[in-house]
């Protein structure tokens, strides 16, 4: 269905297509699309803030980095909050962005500070300032009250951007809402001098949207018309015109948009221009070559985002359509982009178009990308459940100071490349009576029809291993209701009781494996909640250094052909240089024979990956086919004083072994792996 919704909306653009032998359109150097916004849906406490979704068609999106913030917008704000965020392609090869800074969802619709200010070489990396319109400017905007939906354009004229917005203010108890502008200064951090009066609109207008065609500036907004009275009769998207950017402005007090004469809300108008000329089969015509404009907007009482197109931005198609998209955008705005520039931000923020482009025909398969959850998550633990012929991460929650998460989710996917949220499994101060915190790193395993979830938790003078049994692999998990292993293995000293993993034999028998600073193992009894403690050995691979095999943490262990793997985490969770070695036992219990090549996992700087590690293995049932899935280090939280310890990324690619059994090593990816099939 959605193949064919993406058919039906091109095909809204080249009706007229096959009707004429046409002249050679013009090359364009771009391929696709870039859709800035924020998000309608969801926790409320994270919708404003900046999202990016690409395309190749300009009617088939979908959202960049699982439609989590591409930047927090309490790291860029004043109010903690972005709306209405404006990208443009500047003329000197940089991007610029502009949003209002505004908090709705925690200060509701008082008075914002003003507008936010970004500027990027490479879409991936920006630069902020911020413009408090009221504090800047205090002699003439102190009354200042709502600056909103700032956008910027290119005064060639002037040789300068300039940056238009609407104004409320209170020495006229609120009564309208103008367009004002200033020019930013050289580094587009500020502005170079205090606003101006832009366009009054006879009514009142806002989110203005200003785009240049055959000489003439054309300028969408959402206006009205009121009666006699000053009551409003009429809203929706209307238009002015100018010859000059500056003006003056005429209006067209018609309405542009399918819904102004319902009770559908209507606002956010943005327009951008198609990559390559279309045909159209509007009557107002003059050309097969007429370039073609898509005018989107937001029904914001609705949830939907619905677009009408135009040969000449004076005449619009009556009906309108909906994008094919799998996010709720509210007021966005889109540019062009070249291929490298798709490649750059899938490769930062995860691959979400197919081989083909999204209007191929062709049967096409999806990639994960990398991250392939949302947020903050580390430690993963992958589990196939044969019951449900679904795949479950459960991960230690992350973003925590002093990694002070206190509870395990789940996620759950059909192919590896679609994660769904299935809530929160287990929450230690709630469910458990002995765990007040230090959700880490949980190992889960499915034996008789019953789910086992181990993990560690702090114990209060300690930390110590827990497990927490269910009936699905999403729970509700019940405690055991006191710790399996809280003290080290006899012998050894230092180092704590965390980053369980519990393997299955091919004769029945489980074992446990557990430490940090060092590594344990020991038969599980047939409860698969106690140990053998007769059976509790240390298994330290012993030697190497930081830059091999040096054992930290994060044991985990798979058989192939008769041998174990065991495979585990060297240096600090922190460090770019944590990574994963391995090495090979007849036993599941040791000794542990370091492998030749013992690194498998390791960062990549230049692609801007860091910390691989703390991982655990997939293999596909019945197949020879194997996964690793691990943590990485978000890249903008690198630096120390960031916490890059507590801001890490669950991500998935391949592992494969050569014709000797050795793990090949592994290339951490940001494209991740391909769904899998039957």
């Amino acid at each position: 269905m959605r193949k064919l919704t993406c058919l039906l909306l091109i095909a809204a653009f080249s009706l007229a297509a096959s009707a004429a032998k046409k002249p050679k359109a013009p090359e364009t150097p771009y391929t696709g699309y870039l859709f800035a916004y924020f998000e309608g849906t969801g926790d409320r406490f994270k919708q404003e803030q900046l999202r990016f979704a690409i395309s190749r068609d300009g009617t088939c999106w979908r959202t960049l980095n699982r439609n989590w913030p591409i930047i927090a917008s309490d790291t860029i704000s004043t109010s903690g909050g972005i709306r209405d965020p404006h990208i443009l392609r500047g003329e000197d090869g940089c991007f610029y962005m502009v949003a209002t800074d505004m908090n709705t969802m925690r200060d509701g619709w008082r008075e914002n500070p003003g507008i936010v200010m970004l500027k990027s070489r490479d879409l991936i990396d920006w630069t902020h300032s911020k413009v408090v319109l009221a504090k800047d400017f205090a002699e003439h905007f102190s009354d200042a009250y709502w600056v909103w939906a700032p956008q910027t354009i290119y005064d060639r004229k002037a040789g300068k951007y300039m940056i238009y917005f609407t104004l409320q203010r209170t020495n006229d108890n609120r009564q309208s809402m103008v367009t004002y502008y200033a020019y930013a200064n050289s580094d587009f951090t500020g502005f170079e001098s205090e606003p101006k009066v832009l366009f009054r609109a006879k009514y009142s207008c806002l989110d203005n949207d200003i785009i240049e065609h055959n000489g003439t500036y054309h300028m969408f907004y959402k206006g009205n018309i009121k009666n006699a009275e000053g009551k409003e009769i009429q809203n929706g998207i209307q238009k002015a015109t100018a010859k000059k950017l500056l003006g003056p402005w005429k209006e067209d007090f018609k309405f542009i948009d399918a819904y102004a004469d319902s009770n559908t809300g209507v606002e956010g108008s943005g327009v951008f221009k198609l990559n390559s000329p279309q045909s159209s089969n509007l009557k107002s015509s003059k050309s097969n070559l007429q370039p073609q404009f898509v005018l989107m907007y937001d029904l914001y009482g609705s949830g939907r985002y619905e677009y009408q197109t135009s040969s000449d931005l004076r005449t619009f198609s009556k009906t309108p359509l909906s994008f094919d998209k799998d996010f709720h955008p509210r007021h966005g705005t889109v540019i062009s982009l070249t291929e490298e520039e798709m490649e750059r931000l899938q490769k930062r923020w995860g691959y979400v178009l197919t081989d083909e482009s999204l209007n191929s025909s062709k049967t096409k398969q999806k990639w994960s990308g990398n991250p392939i959850l949302p947020e903050f998550h580390a430690d993963p633990e992958v589990l196939y459940d044969r019951k449900t012929n679904r795949y479950y991460i459960y991960s230690t929650t992350d973003g925590q100071p002093g990694w002070g998460g206190w509870y395990f989710t789940c996620f759950s996917s059909a192919d590896l490349t679609e994660w769904r949220y299935e809530g929160v499994v287990l929450d230690l101060p709630k469910q458990t009576k002995w765990a007040r915190g230090n959700a880490w790193a949980p190992a889960a395993i499915e034996r008789n029809g019953k789910y086992y979830l181990y993990y560690s938790g702090d114990e209060g003078r300690q930390k110590a291993i827990g497990v927490a049994i269910a009936d699905s692999p999403t729970g509700p998990f019940k405690d055991f209701g006191q710790p399996i292993v809280n003290q080290r293995p006899k012998g050894q000293r230092g180092g704590q009781q965390i980053d369980v993993d519990v393997f299955l034999d091919d004769d029945g028998q489980a074992y446990l494996y557990w430490g940090n600073g060092y590594m344990a193992g020991a038969k599980l009894n047939d409860d698969m909640t106690s140990i053998d403690t007769t059976t509790v050995t240390l298994m330290t691979p012993r030697g190497g250094t930081l830059r091999d095999y040096a054992f930290r943490e994060g044991a985990y262990v798979i058989k192939r052909n008769g041998i174990y793997y065991f495979l585990w985490s060297v240096d600090d969770t922190g460090s770019p240089n944590y990574h994963v070695a391995y090495g090979t036992s007849k036993s599941p219990l040791g000794p542990i024979e370091v492998a030749a090549q013992p690194v498998i996992l390791q960062q990549r700087p230049d692609e801007n990956i860091f910390g691989t590690a703390h991982n655990s293995v997939l293999q596909i049932p019945g197949r020879d086919e194997w996964y690793v899935v691990y943590h990485r280090i978000n890249p903008t939280f690198i630096d120390r004083e960031k916490g890059p310890g507590i801001h890490r990324q669950v991500c998935i690619d391949r592992m494969e072994f050569d014709a000797d059994g050795r793990i090949l090593p592994i290339t951490p990816t940001h494209k991740g792996v391909r769904q899998i099939g039957d």
